[in-house]
């Protein structure tokens, strides 16, 4: 009998509404897969393939002149801490339709989000080791759980021009105030405060999403300061935040430690940014039926449906403006991290599984060199 309930309960495509679905090709990276990302269409068929030199630094994207972003692991990083592992990235490379490599900027420390502009700039997460006061002043996690060199390591952002010159950086240490930015308590010290999506706003400013103090905040690109702050009485240890066309905020929330529940559900929320408030909200009809302890993307695609990565479980799904799916994808591809010099977390993460970090969709237009006729 199958023993991954994952792959017994049905893989590939599980559902389509041909009339409700947007048209396009999904693209996905599978997270223990050495370097494979692939673009299939609606009905979960394979379109197009790269196969990349390094395994997936969380995502890919496909960008306005049709290449690929992709975020690949540094073969040359350091072995900071366990989880730093599975979260690291720092090889960020545009590839054209044939996987030749057209540009290519690498940071040892980069991790989580490499976002990829238009332009061929960069703006992405890294990381710096905190002094012993410095990092002494940072609050809350499982007490004595720094890196095992006993660093803090704390989270900076940098924007680079497409010759890698350092355009802009901001440095949390500097700008967070850590009695308002405490570690949850079941957070190890090690890595503080886990940016895990940074997106740059149409007014200049940079969003950001702090996972492990369950927060998502608007930096100044002025002054580095915080300017808008959603904090832990509404988002949970969330991912993958973006600004939309009225300048709201799309979120996926993944529910994990939710205050004042003790049912544990994902969600994807939009919220306004002028009050706060949830101007948009999905949630499965059985809530507890869709969740992801972690990683997780949504995107709001053109004609108003989103979709939704639920991460760990390897499952892409497109819901309606009025929470009805209408198409479901699990990725039938299954791995562990066994032969990718991950050995730090081949123990935390034994089993095969199909995990991506985000998907992404794209209408036809957007990839025009996959039909040129």
């Amino acid at each position: 009998m199958e023993q991954s309930t994952l792959i017994r309960r049905g893989v590939g495509l599980r559902g389509i509404d041909a009339y409700k679905v947007s048209p396009g090709y999904t693209l996905f990276a599978h997270l223990t897969r050495p370097g494979t990302v692939k673009l299939i269409d609606n009905h979960g068929q394979e379109v197009h393939r790269w196969d990349l030199p390094y395994r997936p630094g969380r995502h890919a994207q496909i960008l306005a002149n049709g290449n690929l972003a992709y975020n690949g692991v540094h073969p040359d990083a350091p072995r900071l801490f366990p989880l730093w592992q599975k979260y690291r990235g720092g090889v960020m490379m545009e590839v054209d339709s044939q996987g030749n490599i057209v540009s290519e900027h690498r940071d040892p420390l980069a991790h989580h989000d490499q976002h990829h502009l238009d332009n061929g700039e960069l703006l992405y997460t890294t990381i710096e080791g905190l002094d012993s006061d410095k990092g002494g002043a940072v609050l809350g996690g499982i007490p004595n759980s720094e890196a095992p060199d006993g660093t803090v390591y704390a989270d900076c952002i940098k924007h680079v021009s497409r010759s890698g010159e350092l355009l802009w950086s901001w440095k949390a240490i500097d700008h967070l105030d850590p009695k308002k930015f405490a570690l949850q308590p079941h957070y190890p010290r090690e890595h503080w405060p886990l940016i895990n999506s940074v997106y740059p706003l149409k007014d200049g400013n940079i969003l950001a999403s702090l996972r492990s103090v369950s927060a998502v905040v608007i930096i100044s690109r002025d002054t580095g300061e915080v300017v808008w702050h959603l904090d832990s009485t509404v988002v949970a240890q969330q991912h993958c935040a973006s600004e939309l066309e009225d300048g709201s905020i799309l979120i996926f929330d993944n529910g994990t430690f939710r205050r004042h529940e003790s049912a544990t559900y994902s969600r994807v929320i939009q919220v306004s940014r002028n009050d706060k408030s949830i101007i948009w909200e999905y949630k499965d009809p059985h809530p507890m039926t869709f969740f992801t302890p972690f990683m997780g993307g949504v995107q709001r695609l053109p004609g108003g449906n989103t979709l939704i990565t639920e991460a760990a479980f390897g499952r892409i799904f497109e819901v309606t403006q009025h929470g009805e799916l209408v198409w479901e994808y699990i990725n039938p591809d299954f791995a562990d991290y066994k032969g990718l010099d991950a050995k730090e977390i081949e123990g935390y993460f034994p089993y095969p599984a199909n995990a991506l970090f985000r998907a992404y969709k794209y209408t036809p237009e957007q990839i025009p060199w996959l039909h040129p006729n």
